[in-house]
């Protein structure tokens, strides 16, 4: 029951930053007590000379409804014995300076529709969830040693209907989760849903962060899209922004007419690379808020996790000349991951990082900032970065491939290709590729092949599976009719079909945070642009001979090192017809020859495809004849490992 007074208790921890539910404080409640229903309103507005509550009910007129100051340090409430919900409101302050604001709520359950600014009375009772089973998978399955395969998507552009309106949740969940489902995703991450203003701020700048965008439905209609994901198997991660906000007039901006949640500081406050405020991360009642809110994602919505936004704009001082250190942030990030955790063992929390800052992802009492994620950015960046070279120009960037191994096990890293490289004039990966258009999607291929056989976790955004060829247009929806062309469509069979090879071979994903997992085969051939590893799984003989050709040329009975003498299978080949290959595929069982070469002590020779990975498996191999005439079949293979 709620009562309808802030208690001593709520108050003194919401100001001390440790009232991790200060949303079953604040926002608007509908309540009973002593017989009567209303609805209970509560606010911090620390500055404030008054404040009052305007809205449908009382003609937006709150010279009848004033609030009633309970916390010297600015909390406000008032009961209204009436059942409100569905009505509009705001607040109504008065600040030190007799300037008259109309606020949202921050927390605010529910919006209007933009380019509406009101709070919405809104209950999130009520809804039966139906994701036991998924619950129960998550605390049995830790990800560590799972496969992870992000798919990363807005839902106001994945697809539009054909006069230009978005799809509901409930239409997206019809939609989108087949779709989901068929490719083979583990989950999907979607850009935020945060009550936002602006269409083209695609949610990271927000106004009511307790308030599920309106633009789709209403809160129990995304609550029913999340169910139906979990039960269909898909987790569903938040995009999240903790460090900044817009600074639109009936936002969170100077609430009370002074900075209440962002810092005090104008050379702190400003963040003008995107035109918003920072919070401030040292005020405790920010803390309780942002805090609260994660909890709150979670509690009612069911989300697994959360990647959080723009890591480096919070634990470096935005406008400083050098790489100052915000104390306050690091607080603030290790306390988060504390409470999330202790909510959640299975929850994700993903660091968007691109900062050298040590242990992202070690546990807080080892020092750590308490993530179990981080976007490896450095790999994105110089993956692409070779990529986009030519093939010619690749045998002087040969380093750009090989660098990332030597910090892949310093995190626990994701590797991304999100939505940030497919905006703003970047192109789309298709379109980053270099060459005649075959040899664009053949290079795609590869890059996803290579993507997806590298050591880490994956993250995917959307029309990246079809070969999107221009580069995200977030008025629009994607260009589905690529469906139409015959490479698109192979493209589109191609991811499907990495994403299951993916999931069928333990070896690429249960070592991903040891460095047990990977060996090198030849990592020095930059004149060819070829190179070759293993990935490896748990059990002795669980491996995959990986071998990358990042040229156009074609090699016949190329020689390639490998440490077990056994017969080799191909598994997987981007050059595979099927696909959109010239097909230089190996067809017949490999075997290796006891010879060393590439510092192994045995090799095999192989068709190398052009623009092209080539994937072999250990073959199940036969026991020679025992006395009795008969062959018994072994279930794994019997090879000799190099000592």
């Amino acid at each position: 029951m709620i009562a309808t007074n802030p208690t001593d208790f709520e108050i003194h921890l919401f100001h001390e930053g440790s009232l991790y539910k200060s949303y079953e404080l604040f926002g608007a409640h509908v309540i009973k007590e002593s017989g009567v229903t209303g609805t209970r309103f509560c606010v911090w507005a620390p500055h404030a000379r008054e404040v009052r509550l305007v809205g449908s009910f009382n003609d937006w007129n709150g010279s009848n409804h004033p609030l009633v100051k309970v916390s010297e340090q600015g909390v406000w409430t008032i009961f209204v014995p009436e059942n409100l919900e569905g009505h509009l409101y705001k607040y109504e302050i008065v600040t030190r300076n007799g300037q008259v604001l109309l606020k949202a709520d921050p927390y605010a359950f529910f919006s209007e529709l933009r380019p509406h600014t009101a709070s919405i009375v809104y209950s999130l009772k009520g809804y039966k969830w139906n994701d036991k089973i998924w619950k129960r998978k998550k605390l049995r399955k830790p990800i560590y040693d799972q496969p992870l395969f992000i798919y990363e998507l807005h839902l106001g552009s994945w697809k539009k209907k054909k006069n230009g309106d978005f799809y509901t949740y409930q239409e997206l969940a019809d939609e989108l989760i087949p779709y989901v489902v068929d490719h083979g995703f583990t989950h999907i991450e979607l850009l935020p849903l945060v009550e936002h203003p602006f269409d083209r701020s695609w949610g990271y700048q927000g106004t009511g962060y307790y308030s599920a965008t309106s633009r789709y439905g209403t809160p129990h209609d995304l609550m029913a899209f999340i169910d139906r994901c979990h039960q269909a198997g898909i987790g569903v991660i938040l995009d999240w922004v903790p460090g900044h906000f817009c600074k639109d007039a009936h936002g969170l901006y100077m609430f009370d007419g002074e900075p209440t949640y962002e810092y005090a500081n104008m050379q702190d406050q400003e963040n003008p690379a995107w035109g918003t405020a920072n919070f401030d991360l040292g005020k405790r009642e920010v803390r309780s808020f942002l805090i609260s809110n994660a909890l709150f994602w979670m509690e009612y919505f069911h989300i697994d996790g959360f990647r959080v936004d723009a890591v480096a704009n919070m634990l470096y001082w935005p406008n400083s000349d050098s790489l100052h250190k915000n104390p306050y942030a690091v607080e603030f990030l290790q306390k988060l991951n504390e409470v999330v955790f202790a909510y959640d063992p299975a929850v994700l929390m993903i660091a968007e990082d691109s900062t050298d800052w040590p242990r992202v992802t070690f546990p807080t009492y080892e020092g750590g900032l308490g993530f179990n994620y981080k976007w490896n950015m450095g790999w994105m960046n110089d993956i692409l970065t070779y990529m986009e070279a030519t093939p010619e120009q690749r045998k002087h960037l040969h380093h750009k491939v090989t660098f990332s191994l030597l910090y892949a096990y310093s995190e626990n890293f994701i590797l991304p290709f999100s939505h940030d490289e497919v905006v703003h004039g970047k192109k789309s990966l298709l379109n980053k590729m270099p060459g005649e258009y075959e040899q664009k999607f053949a290079q795609l291929r590869l890059l996803y092949g290579y993507f997806v056989t590298h050591p880490g976790k994956k993250l995917l955004f959307m029309g990246g599976e079809f070969g999107q060829f221009d580069e995200w247009k977030d008025l629009e929806q994607l260009d589905w009719v690529l469906f139409d062309f015959d490479m698109h469509q192979k493209m589109n069979v191609y991811v499907k079909a990495l994403v299951k090879f993916y999931k069928r071979y333990k070896s690429l994903y249960e070592l991903d945070h040891s460095p047990e997992g990977f060996e090198w085969i030849d990592v020095h051939n930059a004149e060819q642009s070829i190179f070759s590893f293993v990935r490896k799984g748990k059990k002795e003989n669980d491996i995959l001979i990986v071998v990358c050709n990042f040229t156009e040329t074609t090699y016949h009975d190329y020689k390639v090192g490998v440490p077990l003498l056994a017969t080799y299978k191909e598994a997987f080949n981007s050059d595979a017809m099927i696909f959109g290959g010239a097909g230089y595929v190996n067809k017949k069982p490999i075997v290796a020859v006891e010879e060393p070469f590439h510092g192994k002590p045995y090799h095999i020779q192989m068709t190398i495809p052009p623009f092209g990975i080539s994937v072999l498996r250990l073959m199940r191999k036969r026991e020679e004849r025992k006395g009795d005439g008969k062959e018994k079949v072994h279930r794994h293979v019997v090879g000799r490992r190099a000592r």
